[in-house]
């Protein structure tokens, strides 16, 4: 805790803020986007502070979405669609200092709440998670990677090839027990395996640069008409008014903002779910239900504290088992790791300080986005109305300079720029990416895991009669099953509505 007070960390965390922001009010870029950027410039720092930085982007990222939300009516980040329901609407009836501002306090307010849900969970959920032998680890990393894969996307095929295709970019290089080189197809190169930085940068920032590359004339000239229309929006921010507006509605705020600590802690769910499930069941129990989608204060406290309260709900497992929760949690982990610090159950029992550390960050961090929301809001809005042909360029520099610094290789640029191909396929052919992401990171975990279990005893029947490892199998055919069956249902109903 007084590393994170000291002065330069501070302002650290406060770029950090500033960046995610940034990130989060432009629409197409996304939160991972900046979190991956920002990762090369980390390596320098001590565990602590680069971790900070991070999650300062983390948690400006998802607040970011609110402008662009409120003031375009599109979500500028995934996590951000519920919110142009009610937002959008109110700025449109010449109130758009009032919808961004009740955003704001609850996307503060949600944050604390979440952090202390993250508190008080991950600390016993570490504990438990000790009693877990090779086999449980096991088992849980294939249930987190089916959780994801089911979530995510539109297919739950597509989302568990796009998590077999990451688990496959893992096995590249060195065998974790053995040593021996696999699949490196005589590359020199590959024989360390493919550097999940670059992994990380190529299928997210890359890939996302080529769509915005392929975009039409037409689509170019609508996000030129909407930077004009921006150009002509004048609003007044209204703090203090707009605290006690949400103050009022503690039920709301509360109920949203345990909603999406418990989406965040899923692994996959993230915020774009937290954010409709939020909005949906604040309509269902709301007084008013008839008013939401035309403006209502309540349906905007709802959408962004569902939306930033997955935070604190993604760090819990993310801390406490060593599995990420999203993309950004992935990158996250990946940072402690090139620290040399694993992250898991016994880094919240041996290393309190950089735990400590991670949850005082995120406090500030909270902190740090509510005063520069509300001190910069001008100033970031202009931001939108750079054109895209200026922002593609300067990202993919910045993208080009984070990857050669990682090993300082030409080498890796050639892979940057495949796995840059592989994701807009990815993009293109609605795979999701994130599958991807969390099996590359989970991959080797899985393997050593694996391999320790057949070591100690090489009998697999001991993953079904140890009583937590068979529970973790059985949720992951439970939520395979479920999601499909969810899935044909859906298909049912819309060829329903289709005749």
């Amino acid at each position: 805790m007084n590393e994170i007070l000291q002065v330069h960390i501070l302002f650290i965390i406060l770029l950090g803020v500033i960046v995610g922001i940034l990130a989060g009010l432009i629409p197409g870029f996304t939160v991972a986007m900046a979190i991956v950027l920002t990762l090369p410039l980390t390596f320098g720092m001590d565990p602590v502070t680069g971790v900070a930085a991070m999650i300062g982007v983390f948690v400006g990222g998802m607040s970011g979405g609110l402008i662009s939300a409120t003031l375009l009516g599109i979500p500028g980040t995934p996590s951000s669609i519920a919110t142009t329901f009610d937002a959008h609407p109110m700025a449109k009836k010449g109130n758009p200092g009032k919808a961004l501002s009740i955003g704001i306090w609850a996307s503060f307010l949600s944050s604390i709440i979440s952090l202390f849900l993250l508190v008080t969970i991950a600390p016993q959920l570490a504990r438990f998670a000790l009693m877990f032998g090779p086999w449980e680890m096991f088992a849980l990393i294939i249930l987190s990677l089916t959780i994801i894969a089911s979530v995510t996307g539109d297919s739950v095929i597509k989302g568990l090839m796009a998590g077999l295709f990451g688990l496959m970019i893992a096995t590249v290089g060195a065998d974790p027990i053995a040593g021996i080189s696999r699949f490196t197809f005589d590359f020199g190169v590959l024989r360390a395996g493919i550097p999940f930085l670059v992994v990380l940068i190529g299928m997210f920032a890359i890939s996302r640069l080529l769509v915005f590359l392929e975009k039409t004339e037409m689509e170019r000239d609508k996000k030129d008409k909407q930077q004009q229309d921006l150009e002509k929006v004048k609003f007044v921010l209204q703090p203090i008014q707009t605290l006690k507006m949400v103050l009022k509605r503690p039920g709301t705020l509360t109920g949203s903002s345990i909603i999406g600590s418990v989406v965040g802690a899923i692994p996959g769910a993230g915020g774009s779910i937290a954010n409709i499930i939020a909005y949906d069941q604040a309509k269902k129990w709301s007084k008013n239900p008839e008013k939401f989608g035309t403006g209502c204060e309540e349906g905007v406290v709802a959408s962004e504290a569902g939306n930033n309260s997955t935070v604190g709900g993604d760090l819990i497992p993310t801390v406490a088992l060593g599995i990420p929760g999203s993309a950004v949690t992935a990158v996250l982990l990946s940072a402690l790791m090139i620290h040399g610090i694993t992250p898991g159950p016994l880094l919240v029992t041996d290393e309190p300080n950089i735990v400590g550390g991670i949850f005082f960050a995120f406090f500030v961090a909270s902190f740090w986005m509510l005063i520069t929301q509300f001190a910069g809001m001008r100033y970031f809005v202009k931001v939108t109305l750079i054109p895209t042909h200026i922002l593609v360029p300067v990202i993919f520099v910045l993208c080009v300079v984070g990857t050669f610094v990682l090993n300082n290789r030409t080498s890796d640029l050639y892979i940057l720029l495949v796995m840059g191909l592989i994701g807009y396929l990815f993009t293109k052919y609605k795979f999701a990416l994130a599958p991807a992401i969390i099996g590359v990171i989970l991959g080797p975990i899985a393997e050593v895991n694996l391999r320790r279990a057949f070591m100690t005893n090489p009998d697999w029947t001991l993953f079904l009669t140890r009583p937590i490892a068979l529970t973790f199998l059985i949720l992951t055919v439970v939520s395979i099953v479920f999601t499909v069956l969810q899935t044909r249902r859906s298909n049912k109903r819309a060829a329903k509505n289709l005749s």
